[in-house]
């Protein structure tokens, strides 16, 4: 088994012991005071690349990663700093999140907020709307055609958007014909050994019809970067460990808006 394949198959366990603890039931009653709306997909389709700002405590491949910061901490930086969205990786065995701080990012700040996580049941889009999450990632790598579209047609239901993430050619096909997709994540990290190669967002790019909005995944650290993705039309761009590493994420998440003077790179 790779890594993909570890991590869903512990996400089956986690679910079925959650399932357990908290029935669907109450998870639907809670939908009521689900709050105002936050709109996922609008957020990404302003002028310029829009960054969406990861909250992601650690990683099977770096380890822990700014340890002692809180989820308030973190989010008000990236709101400071120009994200225009925010996202939440809540897996827990093997990136330390939870829903707990989903619960937090969203009391804390008013922005847009993405569960990141490794969705294969219907029980966790509801955890995500009762949680507060505007928006789910659905991995095409990790689902079978059948799942991924009952998975994406039920989180419209429940108003949330979906990012679904594609690595090659095969999976953008199965997201564009199977669920049509609004918005495509390309990820340039390999979900089988975590190696990047960003190279991944431009020779996909092509195959993407117009209209979609598309943002690119893993791997980004300077504004050169996001200037390059800009020019060839992506919307938005996915930047986790390096904002989450910066001496100070608010200063490097402007850098990377250029909404101050940076030389280019974040600051370390």
């Amino acid at each position: 088994m790779n890594v993909l394949d570890r991590i869903v198959a512990s996400t089956r366990d986690d679910v079925r012991r959650r399932r357990a603890a908290v029935p669907l039931s109450r998870l639907e009653s809670e939908l009521a005071g689900r709050g105002d709306d936050r709109p996922f997909q609008e957020a990404l389709t302003l002028p310029g690349v829009s960054v969406i700002a990861e909250h992601k405590r650690r990683s099977p491949s770096a380890g822990s990663i700014r340890e002692g910061a809180t989820v308030s901490d973190v989010v008000l930086a990236y709101e400071r700093g120009g994200a225009a969205a925010i996202s939440i990786l809540t897996e827990g065995k093997h990136f330390g999140g939870s829903l707990d701080d989903l619960r937090e990012a969203r009391a804390t700040c008013a922005l847009p907020i993405l569960r990141k996580d490794f969705i294969v049941d219907p029980y966790q889009l509801y955890e995500s709307a009762a949680a507060g999450a505007d928006a789910i990632l659905l991995i095409v790598a990790a689902l079978e055609p059948k799942v991924l579209v009952a998975l994406y047609a039920e989180a419209r239901t429940l108003d949330l958007d979906v990012l679904v993430e594609v690595h090659d050619e095969d999976e953008l096909n199965c997201a564009l014909e199977k669920v049509d997709a609004d918005v495509i994540g390309i990820n340039n990290r390999d979900l089988g050994d975590f190696s990047v190669d960003v190279e991944r967002t431009f020779e996909l790019l092509a195959d993407i019809p117009a209209g979609k909005t598309v943002v690119s995944e893993s791997g980004f650290h300077s504004r050169e970067q996001l200037d390059a993705l800009e020019r060839v039309g992506v919307d938005g761009v996915l930047v986790g460990e390096s904002l989450m590493r910066a001496a100070d994420p608010e200063s490097a998440l402007r850098a990377l808006t250029g909404t101050e003077h940076d030389t280019g790179e974040l600051s370390l």
